[in-house]
């Protein structure tokens, strides 16, 4: 366990085995959170981590889809849609 003292302007310094745990450097953001009266540090580069790891338990055994190749289905569908349209009604493009 370590103690920081609470400077002027409500500064903290982070203990150095802290941070080199959490990975963070000068300069980096950290983001506070408040559980249950306890203060949370994580920086923010483990927060995305763990989004994306929460996102893909939540997508694991489903197909990955790609909107992109979804659109450009849908577009060459209704190009050919048009092109037979336009061929049946003799219209020349």
């Amino acid at each position: 366990m370590n103690t920081s003292i609470l400077s002027q302007g409500g500064r903290v310094v982070i203990p150095k085995e802290y941070r080199e745990k959490l990975g963070i450097n000068e300069g980096d953001e950290v983001v506070w959170t408040e559980i249950d009266g306890q203060i949370v540090l994580t920086s923010r580069l483990r927060q995305i981590q763990r989004a994306q790891a929460l996102c893909a338990r939540l997508f694991e055994g489903q197909a990955q889809r790609s909107l992109v190749d979804e659109l450009i289905a849908e577009r060459r569908t209704e190009a050919a849609r048009d092109d037979d349209i336009v061929g049946s009604v003799g219209v020349k493009a």
